[in-house]
């Protein structure tokens, strides 16, 4: 028995002593986020497997629930735990409350236990509404604390301000927006949950998430006042520049509370009738808050839907398109300089790891003005590590890299001036026929998506098949999503758009930035990507209606070494050459000598 299969059996212990029949253990945090902080970080404690996921344990089995993106890395980490995987977006896949109401079916009343901080009110409604109510939920808040000694406290780190010069509109702005919202809906207030929208509407930035500049905290707009609920600066040491930061946002006329204030105060303001009608997203609402607002005897105050703030977010004012602009030619010369040492390096001959390579990238980019980090964890993978799609490189024995086959990175930065993420799989050497056949498919793959015009009101879903059509004549596929929103010097991954086969009718709007990112994964042999990041711009207005397409802002060549031309057609050929010349127009003036010309042969067109 390991360590981990151990830990499932203390919680076991739990449930019989509790006499509860399960227990689900949530992959996010109390704001519904993608990313958490160490403190979250419950299912790697407990299962050892370190992606995304959420578990489930029972007195007699335990499952992990998780995507193709994935599947890969559960199979290697799981062995020995006892945790069977139930695999996500596949057909006929059975999810969490569909699978506890099957264990369960014929109970009069089976109790699921639950952890209400770290799990939305939506996901636990699924659970509900699964079972027709025949179910008890138990809210246990921060159950694994009587497990994890060591648990992680909650973060609080460095607090600042984002300039309005790169923000472009001001935090009162935003809350007039917002209140303007509010009136049209009928509403009183808002509480705001999810992390980059509170650091979006006043203009902050944190890194209480590693990647992800945001601020653990709560927002409540009213009608009368603005409640920021946070760690205050004189609660914990080495917050430069915190005090600052919060003596600015409250000259905003904003009230500054204490982060774990939050219930008390929500209860208090709906039983001295504040307000008439609240509105929050149960989506990134945590369970607890949601017990809190609905335990207060005002519940039919409470209403419902998705975020304001999502959407007005997603489109970006011209002030972050134009620095959205500037970090795109900034991250550009960096990958520029990284591609030229990395193919002077195996020219050499020299060796490289996987982690070092990673390690130069990040050197590249901190020579950038506004530089604040990466925007997730840089995936630095040779060969067969690539098929993972979220490979996680090791800092200590990663793989060595030689000139031969395909090196996929995929990494990104955080400007003050803009968010990046960008994919390019290079081959370091002579490659087989089935790598340079896979590779020109998935760039065919990515130019037939960046190529796309379509009509006003069109939903990522709508086009996502233009990035398969080529795989799919070649009996080929990828299991994770083509396209995913990206926030302004935020969280990379954000909604409510994207571009994947699962329905969402959000349409993609002018001003809105999406990945482009199509891949192959061949387990045990290599793997392949191709992202740009592209805004989606006005294409004209005829008597056929308002056409839109995208623009690319990745900077950046593909390379063409590999490529079967005859694989391609006329117009892929014409968008790739024109879009390596237009790299090397833009970037060749900013780059020394030796990699301008290194840089105009490998743009050359084919």
């Amino acid at each position: 028995m390991n360590i981990f299969s151990q830990r499932i059996e203390l919680v076991r212990s739990m449930l019989r002593a509790k006499d509860w029949d399960a227990i689900v253990i949530t992959g996010s945090d109390p704001h519904g986020s993608e990313y958490q902080a160490s403190r979250w970080h419950q299912i790697e404690w407990v299962s050892g497997y370190s992606g995304e996921g959420d578990l489930v344990i029972t007195l007699d089995s335990a499952g992990l629930w998780t995507d193709s993106r994935y599947f890969i890395q559960a199979g290697r980490q799981l062995p020995g735990t006892g945790i069977d995987l139930h695999k996500m977006w596949v057909p006929d896949q059975v999810l969490i409350p569909q699978w506890l109401a099957e264990q369960f079916e014929g109970y009069d009343d089976a109790v699921v236990a639950v952890d209400g901080l770290s799990q939305s009110a939506s996901s636990v409604l699924d659970i509900v509404k699964a079972f027709g109510g025949k179910v008890t939920i138990v809210n246990a808040p921060d159950f694994m604390n009587a497990f994890w000694k060591d648990r992680p406290a909650v973060p609080a780190a460095p607090v600042s301000v984002l300039d309005v010069k790169y923000a472009g509109w001001s935090r009162e702005q935003k809350i007039s927006w917002l209140r303007k919202w509010l009136g049209e809906k009928g509403f009183d207030a808002i509480l705001l949950t999810a992390l980059d929208e509170i650091a979006w509407m006043l203009n902050v930035r944190g890194s209480d998430i590693a990647y992800n500049p945001v601020v653990m905290s709560y927002l409540l707009v009213s009608t009368d006042d603005v409640r920021w609920f946070v760690r205050k600066p004189s609660l914990d040491a080495g917050r430069q520049g915190t005090e600052a930061a919060f003596d600015e946002v409250q000259e905003s006329g904003i009230i500054i509370d204490d982060y774990s204030d939050v219930g008390l105060a929500l209860s208090d303001l709906m039983n001295d009738d504040y307000f008439g009608k609240l509105y929050v997203d149960i989506s990134s609402l945590n369970y607890d808050l949601y017990n809190v607002l609905k335990d207060s005897g005002q519940s039919s105050k409470v209403m419902s839907g998705k975020s304001p703030v999502a959407l007005r977010k997603a489109v970006k004012n011209e002030v972050e398109i134009e620095c959205m602009r500037e970090a795109h030619l900034e991250d550009g010369l960096a990958m520029e300089r990284f591609l030229y040492w990395l193919d002077k390096m195996m020219e050499s001959g020299d060796t490289v790891s996987e982690y070092a390579a990673s390690e130069k990238l990040h050197e590249f980019r901190s020579a950038i003005p506004g530089f604040r980090g990466e925007s997730f964890e840089t995936i630095s993978a040779y060969e067969a590590n690539a098929a993972l799609p979220h490979y996680v490189t090791p800092s200590e024995s990663s793989a060595e890299m030689f000139s031969e086959g395909l090196y996929l990175c995929d990494s990104g930065g955080q400007y003050l001036y803009g968010t990046t993420d960008i994919t390019r799989t290079v081959p370091l050497g002579s490659c087989t026929a089935l790598e340079r056949e896979d590779y020109t498919l998935v760039l065919k793959a990515h130019i037939d998506l960046a190529m796309a015009v379509f009509p006003y009101g069109t939903a990522g879903c709508q086009i996502d098949a233009l990035a398969r059509e080529p795989l799919w004549q070649s009996l080929r596929n990828f299991g994770h999503g083509t396209g995913h929103g990206v926030g302004f010097y935020l969280n990379v991954h954000e909604g409510p758009q994207d571009i994947r086969q699962n329905f969402n009718s959000q349409p993609l709007l002018p001003g809105m930035i999406t990945s482009d990112e199509p891949g192959i994964y061949r387990e045990g042999q290599f793997g392949i990507r191709h992202e740009n990041l592209l805004l989606t711009v006005d294409a004209g207005t005829n008597e056929f209606g308002h056409w839109l397409r995208f623009e690319p802002l990745t900077l950046c060549h593909f390379d063409t070494s590999v490529i079967l031309k005859d694989l391609m057609d006329k117009a892929e050929i014409d968008w790739l050459n024109e879009y390596n010349a237009g790299v090397f127009t833009v970037l060749s003036s900013h780059l020394p000598r030796e990699i301008a010309h290194w840089l105009r042969d490998k743009t050359k067109p084919i």
